[in-house]
């Protein structure tokens, strides 16, 4: 019987897992890694969120082998005949140590085979876009932590860049505007669900505005203000820029042929900031080359891992190499 195979997109903000013939089974909030006080039953807090991302490949290599094997238990269960085959999403530029620490993980964790590839290809290949031609194609996949961008041709990264301005700077630089300008402290749940409901990378006409509700930073007391999508955009511009400057630096790098390419079949943008109103209308007023958004953007990383690993010898070149 053919071993269960598991693709894994372990993202900033969320964990996603895709089964083969499944699709996609799980999403979680990303991480909180835990571990035994000596002499105690009582776990403390490792590392939450980015910091336990960044974690990966890093000592404790104990900490990423817990994460994986309570997703691989939650998936297949935590009796089971088979070992799984995993295929694992790390971002771009990763060390050769991190890589090697990963696998090893994955494999104590209770894979069978586990092989690693690079987010921004995970990101195309979930997108349908055809990598393994001679044509150049661009991704910008932008999570939660950071912002992948990378030109793609014949199954391997051309010029890459990768920044730290993504969502999570996103919401951070939203409460931040608010204590300044309001004097209002909210925190970063609330920020995200001010971008999500009426966040715009653009100013919108007409804009849109919603109530928050904070506390106040003189009075100490709790106090609700309206604020519109233009004082939003206003605020997230810092971070935005980093991006637009990371997706000009990847344009400018590009080698005459594939840039020509990717000016005629334009950008592809994945990832959950693809979902924040009038990104892609920002790239291609910043670039000049269009922008589409992919369909599903947040899941194109794991259904990427997920199709990669139930096509294994045709992308087997792709993968990240571990020496």
């Amino acid at each position: 019987m053919f071993s269960r195979q598991i693709g894994i997109d372990l993202g900033t903000a969320n964990v996603i897992v895709y089964v083969r013939g499944k699709g996609i089974v799980l999403t979680e909030p990303s991480v909180v890694a835990l571990a035994k006080e000596d002499g105690s039953n009582r776990p403390r807090i490792v590392a939450v969120g980015e910091e336990a991302r960044l974690m990966l490949g890093r000592t404790p290599g104990t900490i990423t082998e817990y994460m994986l094997r309570y997703f691989i238990n939650k998936v297949c269960g935590q009796v089971r005949i088979f070992q799984p085959q995993l295929m694992i999403c790390v971002p771009s530029g990763v060390t050769s140590v991190e890589r090697r620490a990963v696998k090893d993980a994955a494999i104590r964790a209770g894979a069978r085979e586990a092989h690693l590839i690079e987010e921004p290809l995970a990101a195309a290949i979930g997108a349908n876009i055809p990598i393994s031609g001679p044509s150049g194609n661009l991704i910008i996949d932008i999570g939660g932590g950071t912002a992948e961008i990378a030109v793609i041709s014949l199954g391997g990264i051309v010029v890459s860049r990768s920044v730290r301005a993504a969502g999570n700077k996103l919401d951070e630089a939203i409460a931040n505007f608010v204590r300044k300008r309001y004097n209002l402290m909210i925190g970063e749940r609330t920020a995200e669900d001010v971008k999500i409901q009426i966040g715009s990378a653009l100013p919108m006409d007409p804009e849109l505005t919603m109530e928050v509700r904070g506390r106040d930073l003189i009075a100490g007391l709790p106090r609700t203000i309206t604020i519109g999508s233009n004082e939003i955009s206003e605020a997230m511009d810092p971070v935005l820029q980093q991006i637009m400057g990371a997706v000009k630096a990847v344009l400018e790098e590009t080698p005459p042929e594939l840039a020509s390419d990717v000016i005629d079949k334009g950008m592809v943008l994945s990832g959950g900031g693809a979902l924040l109103r009038n990104m892609d209308k920002l790239l291609t007023q910043v670039t000049g080359v269009a922008c589409y958004v992919a369909e599903n953007p947040l899941y194109c990383v794991a259904k990427g891992t997920g199709l990669a690993l139930e096509h294994l010898d045709f992308f087997r070149r792709s993968l990240v190499a571990v020496h």
